[in-house]
């Protein structure tokens, strides 16, 4: 049995596909030419793109489109691909279509977009975690949604969940994850997030008084990662926020609520951070670079061992984890990784929107008198592949 399929009914494919409205006109022009002339060839559709090392993604998606525009003509086809997650290189067939051209030639846009964004995604996804996941499986948190508009949330956030899953890794769980509910909602997930500079904005640029009333109100498993650039100080913030959540859970009984799990370093690539004006060195000082995470690192570290070695105190602070974003791609993170940097996640955004990884569909066979020629433009040519699987 093959692997499972996404359910078409969750894309909830919008009806106007079946119409063409969403298609390039051409299409449409060709499949009145070919119903008016009342011509029906039987041809080979063939999907392949042009990168190496990709992780496809948006078959299902493609299929669900086929099903729910075409309704019983579909079951007239015979379709063939890989599976959302196959990693495939230059000119490798992911897809074949075979029957009535005139029933299908109008689904050629709508699929190859499909096609080409989401294996954008999934294919960044793919590389960025790959590069994270070298020495430890560390957690690559996908915060891209506000660099495109909210209709494609969907589909990106599927896109990770099959990247991830390509690499062994469950999206659900040791801290992975998406920033928004809509970005889970094709694999059941729910987004996930902490304290953003806007809250602590509200509270007077007060980072200590932001994250005491997050750990206040915010459901108690709802790890507490506290951003911590808000006055480009990381060290002095995450050591004044640390102390606070401290006091907190010390007074509390130990109550959950109060225990910081992580600070975030989230300094703007044009920022110096002020723990490292008097290190700039052999070393990119903007952002959020090697040296700064190694100073908030051992700041934390320095402020537990004053404490005496099995205190709460000292393990308080020595299990602050460090979560950092900003900026992030496979080639930086990379260098972090290749350092052996105390990081326990990364946040990584527009970099996952990267790159081009489009799809093209081409006619390259037609079945006359029951036996497939050659039918192609010239530089184009079928390609089995003995990976495609029949879809029913």
């Amino acid at each position: 049995m093959g692997k499972e399929r996404l359910d078409e009914k969750i894309l909830k494919v919008d009806p106007r596909v079946a119409n063409g409205w969403y298609t390039d006109v051409y299409f449409n022009r060709t499949k009145e030419i070919l119903q008016n002339d009342g011509h029906h060839p039987t041809l080979r559709m063939q999907f392949f793109q042009k990168n190496n090392d990709v992780c496809v993604c948006g078959i299902d998606e493609a299929i669900g489109i086929m099903k729910e525009a075409l309704g019983e003509d579909y079951k007239k086809l015979e379709v063939k691909t890989l599976h959302d997650g196959d990693v495939v290189d230059e000119f490798e067939t992911v897809m074949t279509i075979e029957g009535d051209y005139s029933s299908f030639s109008h689904l050629e846009t709508v699929m190859l977009g499909a096609l080409a964004r989401r294996t954008k995604v999934a294919t960044n996804v793919y590389r960025t975690v790959r590069e994270a996941s070298k020495v430890t499986d560390k957690p690559v948190l996908f915060f891209p949604a506000r660099f495109d508009i909210y209709q494609v949330q969907a589909g990106d956030g599927y896109a990770y969940d099959i990247a991830m899953k390509s690499l062994g890794r469950d999206p659900k769980k040791g801290g992975n994850g998406v920033s928004t509910n809509a970005q889970g909602e094709w694999w059941g997930s729910y987004g996930l997030g902490t304290i953003p500079h806007a809250l602590i904005a509200a509270y007077g640029g007060d980072t200590v008084k932001a994250s005491l009333k997050f750990a206040k109100n915010i459901d108690p498993n709802v790890k507490r990662v506290v951003l911590v650039d808000y006055e480009n100080d990381c060290v002095k913030t995450s050591l004044e926020v640390a102390e606070a959540m401290l006091e907190e859970y010390k007074g509390s009984g130990k109550d959950k609520r109060y225990k910081l799990a992580g600070v975030r370093l989230d300094t703007s690539g044009s920022m110096v951070d002020n723990s490292i004006v008097d290190q700039m060195g052999q070393f990119k000082p903007t952002g959020v670079n090697e040296q700064l995470v190694m100073n908030v690192y051992n700041a934390l570290q320095e402020k537990g061992k004053e404490f005496p070695e099995d205190s709460v105190e000292r393990k308080f602070y020595h299990e602050i984890g460090i979560v950092v974003s900003g900026g992030f791609t496979p080639e930086k993170i990379k260098r972090f990784e290749d350092k052996s940097l105390p990081i326990m996640a990364y946040g990584v955004g527009s970099s996952m929107f990267s790159g081009n990884y489009d799809f093209t569909a081409d006619i390259v066979s037609e079945k006359i008198d029951g036996e497939w020629q050659h039918q192609a433009k010239v530089g184009r040519a079928y390609r089995p592949n003995d990976r495609l699987e029949v879809v029913e």
